[in-house]
């Protein structure tokens, strides 16, 4: 098995969460309401996609 482009592709989702979580520690004094719906949409997104690569991780092991 080359898991090679597995682990590539979960060190790029792990530096972009990184970056997420840095830009979010900085103050906001105002939130745009359609910026936190597309926010939260974002990250309903990735989470699908970060079970979806889990089910290929998961099959794949099989």
């Amino acid at each position: 098995m080359d898991n090679e482009p597995v682990i590539l592709a979960i060190g790029r989702i792990e530096r972009a969460l990184s970056r997420i979580e840095s830009a979010n520690r900085t103050k906001k004094t105002e939130i745009d309401p359609a910026l936190a719906e597309r926010h939260e949409a974002l990250k309903a997104e990735l989470k699908q996609a970060i079970e979806t690569i889990d089910g290929l991780i998961e099959r794949r092991e099989r």
